[in-house]
């Protein structure tokens, strides 16, 4: 557990993402992270890394673009970048607390797994450092409400840093596809789980070839269990969940060690 509360005024703050290094989530949360200090660095991937999960790059080498002393763009996942930051950039001194987003759509329920943005938090703590992920839900065709996770983060980044948590634990928060003044509360939730299936469209090129996109997740709507992210996010409320890098079923291992010994 690290020691609550976090100087923020002091703090080193990494900032991350999976949208790639231009991304307007990556801006706001730089925004962010400066509004408590100027110790900030920013390491991201060149490109949007979308739906890479916990990967790491490891059949090419990976490269890196220096944009200014504390701006790094990597040709890798978002955690290659953390691990680069940590490894390389930062010079041996660790940051205090990893920012992952603001991430263009939800990181709900199971969508978690596929997150690149959720897996660079995971990847800090599996080093160590702190980390919370932050997604900003949108609606297709619709402006996304920046302005809502840039407004709220603050509080939120305040609030988890006056606590402890444990070492394998961090934090996922999402803002609602609301304007700033429009959201309704700040709930610390359960990570729901709903049926869901990712389409396959097939196409077909000039030549005659197939090919294939997976395309947007089919709905199978709300979880039965209220007390989730997704209730929390369609009431209007911020969802915040902390999230374990141990995936070990405690009840199922009870039950096999109960049976076989």
């Amino acid at each position: 557990m690290f020691q609550p509360p976090l100087d923020l005024a002091k703090a080193r703050i990494l900032v991350t993402n999976d949208d790639g290094i231009n991304a307007p989530g990556l801006k706001v949360l730089e925004r962010v992270a400066r509004s408590f200090t100027s110790d900030v660095w920013v390491v991201a991937p060149e490109t949007e890394q979308s739906g890479a999960g916990h990967s790491l790059t490891l059949s090419r080498p990976l490269r890196h673009r220096r944009l200014s002393r504390r701006r790094h763009a990597v040709n890798g996942s978002p955690t290659d970048c953390v691990l680069f930051a940590i490894k390389h950039v930062l010079g041996g001194r660790q940051p205090d607390l990893v920012l992952s987003g603001v991430n263009r759509g939800g990181n709900l329920g199971d969508d978690v797994t596929y997150s690149g943005t959720v897996a660079a938090a995971m990847e800090a703590t599996l080093l160590g450092v702190p980390s919370i992920a932050f997604s900003q839900v949108l609606a297709p065709d619709q402006p996304v409400h920046w302005g809502t996770a840039e407004r709220h983060a603050p509080d939120i980044i305040r609030l988890l840093t006056g606590i402890g948590w444990p070492v394998d634990v961090f934090m996922n928060v999402n803002f609602p596809n609301l304007p700033a003044d429009g959201v309704t509360a700040t709930r610390f939730v359960h990570q729901g789980r709903r049926q869901a299936d990712n389409s396959l469209v097939g196409l077909t090129d000039p030549r005659g070839h197939r090919y294939y996109w997976i395309g947007a997740p089919v709905d199978g709507g709300m979880p039965r269990e209220v007390d989730t992210d997704f209730h929390a996010i369609a009431e209007g409320a911020v969802a915040v969940t902390p999230l374990h890098v141990d995936l070990t079923h405690a009840g199922m291992l009870r039950k096999l060690r109960e049976t076989f010994g």
